[in-house]
């Protein structure tokens, strides 16, 4: 799993300053269970350096989604959130009551792609899934 040093890494080699509000957007990346809006992030980030800007959460964000280390969430009432990414092409089911977010890596999906180029003459070059459901804690809860 991702942590706050190897996300500092990641922008350190990429030539990205590591300032304090960009490190304290990172620590609560790196220690949040669950996919978090820019807006929860901002407010957490804040406990940590009071100065840090929204717009220092978005445009880290954007940063860290295009190094691939956290992957944006399209959340089923149309927001985004964010969540830590693992390695490799991953897809989510995400719980509507507590928000976690569970990777998972199945996504068999060559015959309705094949599909989908017939009936539309596209070239798909690639795909996102995200199911929704309710987790097994909320679920017992």
């Amino acid at each position: 799993m991702l942590n706050e040093a190897t996300l500092s890494a990641v922008l350190a080699q990429r030539g990205h300053k590591l300032t304090r509000p960009r490190r304290a957007v990172l620590k609560v990346i790196a220690a949040s269970a669950v996919s978090l809006t820019p807006a929860e992030i901002h407010a957490r980030a804040q406990k940590h350096y009071r100065q840090t800007g929204l717009v220092t959460v978005y445009r880290t964000l954007d940063l860290l989604t295009e190094c691939g280390v956290v992957r944006k969430i399209h959340e089923s009432d149309g927001c985004h959130s964010y969540a830590l990414a693992s390695e490799g092409h991953a897809h989510y089911i995400i719980c509507e009551r507590c928000h976690a977010v569970t990777e998972f890596a199945e996504c068999d999906l060559a015959e309705l792609l094949a599909v989908v180029q017939r009936q539309t003459g596209y070239a798909v070059s690639g795909h996102w899934l995200e199911l929704f459901g309710c987790c097994p804690r909320c679920q017992s809860s």
